[in-house]
């Protein structure tokens, strides 16, 4: 079985003020009875990160209701600059009255990669035309959206294929991480990756060894090879009740190609992470 690459890039990483933390934690195991097993602060989830051969962590948070973005996003700027080797999708809500004025001077620093869009707990739709000026500000800038869109673990009105495809009629040339493979509809999004370009997906909470058969991908080892460009690796970190490492050793014991792995660990991560830089410094 090939080996746990020694270089990872993580592009799905969750960093939240602590007591943010805790309030994610108490909602998991309240509301869905999920135990998070890695209860570490922002500081130790870096360090355990490094630790594990980590080179390059890209993290998000999001505002769950309108207010709170600008102050999440002085908190991400004191971190970047803290940690160097530190990328991130950040905050932002359409409610905000000042959100696309806050947007357009978080975007000028060069390791904000983009925003979260967590579209199950943000409760509005990916095509809501309060969040075009957004898109439109993103692409102007090079830099990219990470979307919580899919149906998978749990699903609400605002997520789902469909709307992300309608999304992406408008924008066909949208760059766009999809989370999670777009579990629960994995083909579909697959099949989005024929047809738009900007489009990659992660593999974070699709491969844990426990889920294969109950949820976690299925469609086997052809299209993961056929897309490895487009895949990156994502651990969800530490946001799990599942080991991490599960999700590692699931897509190793697949035995896809030694470039695959290349790719979705490492060299997939860096060249995206290489091109919005190069577009910052550009501006």
């Amino acid at each position: 079985m090939q080996k746990i690459p020694v270089r990872i890039v993580d592009f799905h990483v969750h960093l939240f003020p602590d007591k943010m933390f805790d309030a994610i934690w108490d909602f998991f195991a309240k509301g869905y009875q999920w135990n998070v097993i890695h209860r570490l602060y922002y500081r130790e989830c870096i360090e355990y990160l490094r630790e594990r051969g980590v080179e390059k962590i890209v993290y998000s948070n999001y505002a769950h209701r309108a207010g709170i973005a600008s102050g999440l996003n002085e908190w991400n700027l004191k971190i970047l600059d803290d940690n160097p080797d530190l990328y991130c999708f950040a905050a932002y809500h359409p409610g905000d009255a000042n959100a696309l004025e806050y947007a357009e001077k978080i975007l000028k620093h060069p390791r904000v990669l983009g925003f979260k869009m967590q579209l199950l707990v943000q409760r509005f739709f990916p095509h809501d035309e309060r969040l075009f000026p957004m898109y439109d500000l993103v692409a102007d800038r090079g830099k990219r959206i990470l979307f919580h869109v899919g149906t998978g673990p749990v699903g609400n009105e605002y997520v789902g294929l469909e709307h992300f495809k309608k999304l992406l009629l408008r924008y066909p040339e949208l760059s766009a991480n999809v989370a999670h493979m777009g579990a629960l509809e994995y083909q579909g999004f697959m099949d989005l990756l024929d047809d738009h370009p900007g489009v990659y997906l992660d593999t974070a909470y699709s491969f844990f060894r426990d889920m294969q058969g109950k949820g976690g991908f299925d469609l086997g080892n052809e299209p993961l090879e056929k897309h490895k460009d487009r895949i990156l690796y994502g651990s969800d970190f530490p946001n799990l009740i599942l080991p991490r490492e599960s999700e590692m050793e699931t897509l190793l014991a697949y035995e896809l190609s030694p470039e695959f792995y290349e790719k979705v660990f490492y060299e997939n991560g860096m060249n995206l992470i290489s091109s919005i830089v190069e577009n910052s410094k550009m501006e």
